[in-house]
């Protein structure tokens, strides 16, 4: 059970960075935009 909500935290904060990304207007805060994402999806993946 605390998986799942451990996942659903790391989905949430994915959705709030995405939208983020997507409003950023200079490419040095979508380049840390990404750099912030991409652990967050590995872990959602089960990537580590």
């Amino acid at each position: 059970m605390l998986y799942w909500i451990y996942i659903l935290i790391l989905v949430y904060l994915t959705v709030i960075v995405l939208i983020e990304f997507f409003s950023a207007e200079g490419w040095i805060k979508k380049i840390t935009y990404a750099m912030l994402l991409l652990p967050f999806i590995l872990r959602i993946l089960q990537i580590k």
